[in-house]
């Protein structure tokens, strides 16, 4: 089946969240099937040799600004009001990543994306706090507990390593990348939360 979008997904990543709303409707008004993929983004810029946006792009004149004018289109156009860039951003996500392997592992990957985003964008939980992230994750429906035992297995671990590894094989370089396509067969790839009209029509597609 083509209706299926795969999201490549980390936390940290403040396009993870601006993608998700617009995303979620687009694909429940196509019918389609959502599915995400846990990775280590800063693993992934070490793979490709990527940067962070305002880091790579900090010496070209206008360009981080015209980003920053790009983004607040962004959240007008798709009315994400309650967004607020986290304060201790850019965090480590690691251990935000773990969890949402392990809940993946469940078969609620998805559940756990859109029980936390609003908690870490919209709320600013401080990422550093076990307890405060703890108390997000069972807000959200999950055994916090479970999950945080999990998430120090070396089976989850190297779950989430080889997630990274094998979105980078398959020409992931950022977040958000969409894969449009069936699990086992041709797909096609879409980087950056602005493609969200051409991922309609691939989906339109069948």
């Amino acid at each position: 089946m083509a209706n299926r979008v795969e999201l490549i997904f980390d936390f940290v990543s403040p396009n993870a969240y601006m993608i998700w709303w617009p995303l979620r409707d687009l694909v429940k008004r196509t019918g389609a099937e959502l599915d995400v993929t846990p990775v280590f983004l800063a693993g992934m810029h070490k793979l490709t040799g990527n940067a962070p946006p305002m880091i790579r792009d900090k010496d070209v004149k206008g360009k981080v600004e015209y980003s920053m004018l790009e983004m607040e289109r962004f959240i007008a156009r798709h009315q994400l009001s309650k967004y607020r860039l986290h304060p201790q951003f850019p965090f480590n996500s690691i251990t935000l990543q773990r969890l949402h392997f392990a809940a993946d592992q469940d078969g609620r990957g998805v559940q756990f994306a859109e029980g936390m985003l609003p908690a870490i964008w919209e709320e600013g939980i401080d990422i550093s706090d076990i307890d405060a992230v703890g108390a997000a994750v069972s807000a959200a429906g999950f055994d916090a507990q479970d999950l945080f035992a999990r998430a120090q297995t070396d089976e989850v671990k190297q779950g989430l390593a080889a997630n990274t590894d094998h979105a980078v094989k398959r020409g992931a370089f950022g977040i958000p990348t969409c894969f449009i396509g069936p699990k086992a067969g041709p797909q096609e790839m879409f980087f950056g939360k602005e493609r969200l009209d051409q991922i309609e029509e691939e989906l339109e597609k069948g």
